[in-house]
């Protein structure tokens, strides 16, 4: 198996992009990650996105966004995984070079979420959950988590102001972040003191809806050695796992058994230890989940993640930084997106180049993608060589 690295990152701003479509922000995402590698040559592209038949109107993303790009004749794939969507296309990105059948692949993230109003957005990402036994019955997504916050609290004393200094951390990161939807600060009463959207959950403990897209370009180690254009930056461990998409058909609804088990897959396979990793990029599409995949991730012990952020432990200056980008709750959620960014984020970090928000001697860095409440996750690391 060849080694892979990460030789090319493309972004966007993220928002409301109402001037511009799903292809335009594939193709723009695309166009600035070629830049940054110094190449336009592509072998095959892996595309994930979560839902733009429902959001758009539009399938066939591996005919469209090659034809958009004028690489028509390339081959491409779309890959799903609900919000682990980005994550998924780079891991298969990851395998196509890792096993010789291409050299130079890219992998886009894409959703442009703002084409329909907020009742069909609500339907198209509860389409994550199980739709007979969950959203039958009228959850959603914000619902599920709050059933997860409520459920913390009480079996470990998880407080409302641990909670909040989540959106607050994320916040404070992602107003150094220009490509971020929301680059602005909140205080954590202003996060405990905006409308309840499920208790205790309020809109700022909520990630937002998005447009956005992202774009890494993945080649083999040797050949990234040749062009010599940015530090050398590998794929050193991926995992992934799946669990039960009900919440109910659980053990435990505060077990999230596939982030547990793509961390620790991840860190076997690049041979390290979670105390080895300088840095994450996690999956908050709430504040509860980061403050629970913290506790998958081993990072402290179950229980102690509120407590953990509060005290500073995961903030930008502190022992293990989570989330220098914003996160998804201030950089944005494009579900599709989203994993792909993740990785996008932890380049930029080992490369030294994330300017006001950049992690201290950065070396080696962690990204986790979630899907859905925990159903599926992609967690790859990456590291300076």
């Amino acid at each position: 198996m060849r080694d892979v690295a990460i030789i090319g990152i493309g972004m966007l701003k993220w928002g409301e992009l109402w001037e511009k479509s799903l292809r335009d922000l594939c193709v723009e995402a695309s166009l600035n990650c070629l830049k940054d590698a110094g190449t336009d040559r592509i072998d095959s592209i892996t595309i994930g996105s979560m839902t733009s038949g429902l959001f758009n109107g539009q399938e066939h993303l591996a005919s469209l966004i090659p034809d958009y790009l004028g690489r028509h004749n390339l081959p491409a794939i779309r890959v799903e995984s609900a919000c682990a969507s980005g994550g998924l296309a780079v891991k298969t990105a990851f395998i196509e070079i890792a096993s010789g059948m291409s050299d130079y692949v890219l992998a886009i993230g894409i959703e442009k979420m703002t084409d329909v109003g907020g009742g069909d957005a609500t339907y198209a990402l509860a389409t994550a959950a199980d739709q007979e036994y969950e959203g039958f019955h009228g959850i959603t997504f914000p619902g599920l988590y709050a059933m997860m916050a409520k459920t913390h609290m009480e079996r470990y004393g998880t407080t409302r102001e641990q909670l909040a200094e989540v959106a607050v951390k994320n916040h404070k990161n992602g107003s150094k972040n220009p490509n971020a939807q929301f680059p602005f600060t909140v205080t954590n009463e202003q996060v405990r003191n905006s409308v309840k959207i499920a208790d205790p959950l309020t809109l700022l403990d909520c990630s937002p809806i998005t447009d956005g897209a992202a774009a890494v370009l993945l080649a083999p180690a040797d050949e990234a050695k040749r062009i010599n254009k940015h530090p050398l930056i590998t794929i050193s461990g991926i995992g992934h796992a799946t669990d039960r998409i009900a919440l109910s058909q659980r053990k435990d609804i505060l077990k999230l058994e596939a982030v547990e088990m793509a961390c620790q897959g991840a860190l076997k396979m690049a041979g390290k230890t979670i105390s080895e990793i300088d840095f994450a990029e996690v999956h908050d599409c709430f504040t509860i989940a980061e403050i629970m995949v913290m506790e998958e991730m081993g990072l402290v012990n179950r229980g102690e993640g509120g407590k953990a952020v509060l005290d500073g432990y995961t903030s930008l200056e502190g022992r293990f930084p989570v989330n220098p980008s914003g996160g998804l709750k201030s950089k944005g959620h494009p579900v599709g997106a989203t994993g792909v960014a993740q990785i996008y984020e932890i380049v930029d970090q080992l490369r030294g180049t994330a300017g006001e928000r950049q992690v201290k001697n950065a070396r080696t860095g962690l990204a986790q993608n979630m899907g859905g409440s925990g159903g599926s996750c992609v967690t790859h690391i990456m590291e300076v060589k």
